[in-house]
C-alpha cells in the first residue's frame, strides 16, 4: 500500500477522468502510478508531455534501453519492469534484457549499447562525474549530439519519476506478476510487485 492515498479511478473527474481512461485504454487497467500522480493530475499531465516529447525524437529502442538501464541503477522495480517489459516484447531477447539488468558490462551488448547504459548509469549516480570523453565515445560510435542529449533527457527524466513512485511507496501493478518468472525476477530490482489484483 503506497504510502500516500491517491485518487481512485472512481472519484477522478474532469481531465483526470480522461487521463485515466486514456490509461486504462492503454495498460487495460488504471495503473498505480496514475492513483498517485491523481493527487497532482497537472504534474501527470506535464509528465506525460515531457515524457512524450522525449520519447517523440528518439530511436524508440534506445529510449527503452536507456529507461532500463536508469531504472535499474535508480532500483525502481516499477520502471524497470514495465520498461523492460517493452524491451523483451519488442527489440530484445528476454535473455539479452536479463544480461542488460545483470551484467550492464558484457560484451554480449554492443558497443553502443554499453556506451548508452554507461552514460545512463553515470548521469544517475552523479551527473558531475560525466566528462567530455563520455561524450566523445557515443559520438565515436555514430551518434549525434542530438541523440546523446536525449539519452541524457531520458535518465535525467526517469531520476524524477522513479523516485516520485518510491518515495510514495507506489508498488509496481499485480499484473507484472505475469511476466516470465526469470525476466520479472531480473526486473525487480527494488520494491516488490503489488500483491494485490488491480
Amino acid at each position: 500500500m503506497p504510502f500516500v492515498k491517491g485518487v481512485e479511478e472512481e472519484s477522478a473527474t474532469g481531465p483526470l477522468a480522461e487521463m485515466f481512461a486514456a490509461d486504462r485504454k492503454s495498460w487495460g487497467y488504471v495503473p498505480n502510478l496514475a492513483i498517485t500522480f491523481g493527487l497532482r493530475p497537472e504534474v501527470y499531465q506535464a509528465w506525460r508531455q515531457l515524457n512524450g516529447a522525449i520519447k517523440a525524437g528518439m530511436d524508440p529502442r534506445r529510449y527503452e534501453l536507456a529507461t532500463v538501464a536508469a531504472a535499474v541503477e535508480l532500483e525502481s522495480s516499477y520502471c524497470s519492469l514495465a520498461h523492460g517489459r517493452v524491451l523483451a516484447k519488442e527489440f530484445l531477447s528476454q535473455e539479452e534484457v536479463i544480461r542488460l539488468v545483470t551484467e550492464p558490462d558484457s560484451t554480449a551488448l554492443s558497443p553502443l549499447d554499453r556506451a548508452v547504459i554507461s552514460l545512463t548509469r553515470k548521469i544517475v549516480r552523479r551527473a558531475t562525474d560525466v566528462t567530455a570523453d563520455d561524450i566523445v565515445a557515443l559520438r565515436d560510435l555514430g551518434l549525434s549530439d542530438q541523440d546523446i542529449f536525449d539519452v541524457i533527457l531520458t535518465a535525467s527524466a526517469r531520476c524524477f519519476f522513479s523516485k516520485t513512485l518510491d518515495a510514495t511507496g507506489t508498488a509496481p501493478d499485480a499484473e507484472f506478476g505475469q511476466l516470465p518468472p526469470p525476466l520479472r525476477d531480473a526486473l525487480t530490482v527494488g520494491r516488490p510487485i503489488d500483491p494485490a489484483s488491480a
